[in-house]
């Protein structure tokens, strides 16, 4: 401890209620103290009329750390919060077995097979009626 903070202990008041509060507050009322003219002698305050507001306020300090601590209302207890039942888990869903895939259907590895498009698309019933059509009436 430096010897101001001793010494303001030593000058701490015996109804102080909050050292702490207490001795900041010294601390900032001594460093904001006038010079020969009436000037806050505090680098922070850069030539500020005495008193500042910083020994202002350390004085508003040093009153409520002499105040007696009130003694805090007791807290209502809340009531207990009803306790919500565990939803239930849903089963899991059953998987479906793979459908058989005849010959020649969509999904049964030839090319274009698996691709189902619109009329007159390769891949599509209606293109192979159509190319036959064709090559009927061109024969």
């Amino acid at each position: 401890m430096s010897e101001a903070s001793t010494d303001r202990v030593a000058d701490r008041p015996a109804e102080v209620t909050d050292p702490l509060l207490w001795d900041l507050a010294a601390a900032v009322a001594d460093a904001h103290q006038p010079d020969a003219e009436r000037v806050c002698a505090s680098p922070s305050c850069a030539g500020a009329a005495w008193p500042c507001a910083a020994w202002n306020n350390a004085q508003a300090g040093l009153s409520a750390a002499r105040t007696p601590r009130q003694a805090a209302a007791p807290r209502p207890v809340a009531a207990p919060r009803p306790v919500a039942a565990p939803r239930p888990v849903a089963a899991p869903r059953p998987v479906a077995a793979p459908r058989p895939v005849a010959a020649g259907q969509p999904g049964d590895g030839q090319p274009g097979a698996a691709q189902a498009g619109a009329a007159g698309e390769p891949g599509t019933g209606a293109a192979r009626t159509g190319a036959r059509s064709l090559a009927a009436t061109a024969a």
